[in-house]
């Protein structure tokens, strides 16, 4: 047998295990699992609208409920997709941080506060 085997023979018997191990945790608590995380980032979006960190970490957190779900569902239906899709997320919200960081340190450098209380004053 090659190396690449060897890596084949591991992987097989890895995903077996993970499949026949996480068969045990009944299907609704991952799922109650993802949906809070999910839940708990919207209510620190609505919550916690005047800070800029909590909103990105709250985006973050929806971010890894859906991303988990993805991945349970996955792995319950033995359909390699929903990892995938896990990674896109990942790599989309890895983005988004990043991105939404730089402009966080631009607009302190601008403004020298981070509040976001003066968008309250725009409505009409």
């Amino acid at each position: 047998m090659s190396e690449s085997d060897y890596f084949l023979v591991i992987f097989q018997k890895l995903f077996w295990y993970i499949n026949n191990e996480f068969s045990k945790i009944p299907y609704i608590l991952p799922l109650l699992l993802g949906s809070f995380l999910f839940s708990l980032g919207i209510s620190g979006i609505s919550f916690l609208r005047k800070n800029v960190i909590m909103i990105l970490i709250s985006i973050e957190i929806m971010l890894l409920g859906l991303s988990f779900l993805f991945i349970v569902h996955s792995i319950y239906l033995n359909d390699p997709m929903g990892q995938l899709f896990a990674l896109v997320i990942l790599s989309v919200a890895g983005a988004e941080s990043a991105i939404g960081l730089a402009i966080l340190i631009l607009f302190y450098r601008i403004k020298f506060d981070i509040n976001l209380s003066f968008l309250y004053g725009l409505r009409s």
